[in-house]
């Protein structure tokens, strides 16, 4: 969840049909999209506000690089298939890097899961509204880095906790934004496991510290490992000792009861959407400390605020994108990506061509070849896609919610066996508590998320499958009323119910997959794709990429993927032999993964 990113619900392209009053993206009554359903927006001027001093810009580049455009007959350096986060902080930090960038978006506004939706005076979150990265300090606060880069900010609303969690057995902990408070609150459910808990949580701020203490770029690019390994060689040792081991792993060597283990299961399964033993440290790490150091912080207006401000950073760098341009093909010329093709059949050229779709969506859908590449067979034997889920938006009146109410919340009722399986566990996250701005007033938004299988939703007749959407809606609605808000049923003023179906139809996910989930055990992140591919001129970003799921988690991966494109372009430095053997290693260590 922790994010696109985006977990449960920390993590949610698109379809430019328009929806009906029950699909989860009714955006036919949204005012924004007059301006902006069908045509390219391409301006090329002075961008008043770019900030060079930016840590994800380029230090020492300040003119516009198309010689390899031009050389190579190609108008765009890079296309970018998919607006989500990855894929626009990908595109973003390739324009700041002189590039010229076309990013192709399925549906109208941009965003995928980070995106919005109005309906009669509400504000939707299409995704998760628990905002990582989003602080001023540190080096992974990598949405305002990404922002910053193209001359922009955002106003944000601190939140004074991450999330409350509401257990078996009446296990109530709330993750307070101060570590010194959430430790303390754990502490006191767990007196006797002390000791435990502040070497598990400290063995998460030594990964933490050592990630902040890096520039991020490409871990596939080795000019940049061998500055960054001499420069902080302590930290590099840490990261590459942590890299193939799991949260759940690292919490048994310090804490033996079953509970607390259990909750720390809970606290992995809002990252990823899997146990703790599956789950990569690294990747727990990044989000278990980020919630202290940076907080997660609300943009003001919504999170879709991000997108937009992103791909109007995007186009005042001089590149382009296009909304209603339905990807369907990658087209290969000698085994290399050179082109695109919409459904329209109008196609786009460039030097190298960059997926923001799922690694599924990508090899089962947009390139056609018969044989997949033998580096995707072993992926897939490692990784099946995770579930997806059933989404409910509502719009309440305000006077069903405490007045103390927390912005996000977790509920797990009954038994902890209940933690990964299909509607076993909610998130609800309520954004009006820290905006109100989202909702007319005297009224608040819940967004509700639980992990559902498309497998429970086909073969269903219209009928039957609106039925269902609204029979396990209300059901989940009742566990929220019993458990927290009596008399929520009847509060409720708007609801819209969507479902795996409609994640995958409008969000364009193979089943409406939110990333991959190890098969097995894994060991760490050692597995995980990063952004090249197989393929020559392609690479991949988003989700299904290393480090994985997540706000932080999908930046970082269009952090290192515009780095490794601006290095094969000629952007930035490289070494072609290094090159070679670099990724020849990171292919023999995913084989022993």
């Amino acid at each position: 969840m922790a994010g696109t990113g985006t977990g449960t619900a920390l993590k949610l392209g698109l379809n430019s049909q328009q929806l009906p009053a029950s699909s989860l993206f009714p955006h036919q009554n949204c005012s924004f999209l007059v301006a902006t359903t069908n045509f390219s927006l391409s301006r090329s001027r002075s961008f008043q506000n770019h900030n060079p001093k930016a840590l994800l810009s380029t230090d020492n580049k300040t003119e516009r690089r198309d010689a390899v455009a031009v050389r190579e007959g190609h108008k765009y350096d890079a296309i970018v298939i998919g607006s989500g986060i990855g894929g626009l902080v990908a595109a973003t930090q390739l324009a700041v890097k002189g590039a010229r960038v076309l990013v192709l978006e399925k549906y109208v506004i941009p965003g995928g899961s980070s995106g919005y939706y109005t309906r009669d005076g509400f504000k939707f979150d299409v995704g998760s509204s628990v905002m990582f990265g989003f602080s001023d300090k540190g080096n992974l606060n990598l949405i305002t880095q990404a922002l910053a880069a193209v001359g922009h900010k955002m106003e944000v609303i601190p939140d004074p906790s991450t999330v409350h969690f509401h257990l078996p057995n009446q296990l109530s902990v709330r993750v307070h934004r101060e570590y010194d408070n959430f430790i303390s609150e754990l502490i006191s459910k767990f007196p006797h496991e002390k000791q435990g808990i502040l070497q598990f949580y400290g063995d998460c701020w030594k990964i933490f510290n050592s990630l902040n203490a890096l520039e991020l770029k490409s871990l596939e690019e080795p000019l940049y490992l061998f500055g960054q390994f001499f420069k902080k060689p302590l930290e590099c040792l840490t990261l590459a000792y942590y890299l193939p081991q799991n949260a759940g792993a690292i919490a048994r060597k310090y804490i033996k009861d079953p509970e607390l283990l259990s909750f720390i299961d809970a606290e992995c399964f809002i990252v990823s959407t899997v146990n703790a033993l599956q789950t990569p440290m690294i990747n727990a790490s990044m989000v278990l400390c980020d919630r202290h150091f940076g907080g997660i912080n609300y943009p003001v207006g919504g999170v879709g605020g991000i997108a937009e401000a992103l791909a109007n950073g995007l186009v005042n760098m001089g590149s382009e994108i296009k909304y209603k341009a339905n990807v369907t093909n990658i087209i290969l010329e000698d085994g290399k990506a050179v082109r695109v093709r919409l459904s329209s059949g109008k196609e786009f050229f460039a030097g190298k061509v960059i997926s923001n779709a799922t690694r599924w969506d990508t090899f089962g859908k947009l390139l056609k070849k018969e044989e997949l590449p033998e580096e995707e067979k072993n992926f897939q034997k490692r990784y099946l896609k995770a579930p997806s889920f059933l989404s409910i938006h509502m719009g309440v009146k305000a006077s069903v919610l405490p007045p103390d109410t927390d912005c996000h919340h977790f509920i797990l009722e009954d038994s902890w066996a209940n933690l990964e399986k299909p509607y076993g566990s909610i998130f609800l996250s309520i954004p009006t508590v820290l905006d109100p701005s989202l909702a007319p007033e005297g009224h608040h938004i819940l967004h509700i998320f639980t992990t559902s299988g498309i497998e429970d939703w086909e073969g269903l007749g219209r009928r039957d499958y609106e039925h269902k959407k609204e029979t396990v809606a209300n059901e989940i609605i009742q566990r929220l009323e019993d458990k927290l808000f009596p008399g929520l049923q009847s509060s409720i003023v708007l609801k819209e119910v969507g479902t795996p179906k409609t994640h995958r139809r409008f969000l364009a996910r193979d089943n409406g997959t939110y990333g991959p989930m190890p098969r097995g055990t894994p060991k760490g992140l050692l597995a995980m794709p990063f952004n090249t591919t197989a393929i020559d001129g392609l690479y991949c970003v988003g989700d299904s990429c290393f480090p994985g799921q997540g706000v932080i988690a999908v930046a970082f991966s269009g952090v290192m993927c515009a780095h490794r494109v601006a290095a094969d372009i000629g952007l930035e430095k490289r070494s072609p032999v290094l090159d070679a053997a670099l990724l020849r290693l990171l292919g023999w260590l995913r084989s022993m993964a």
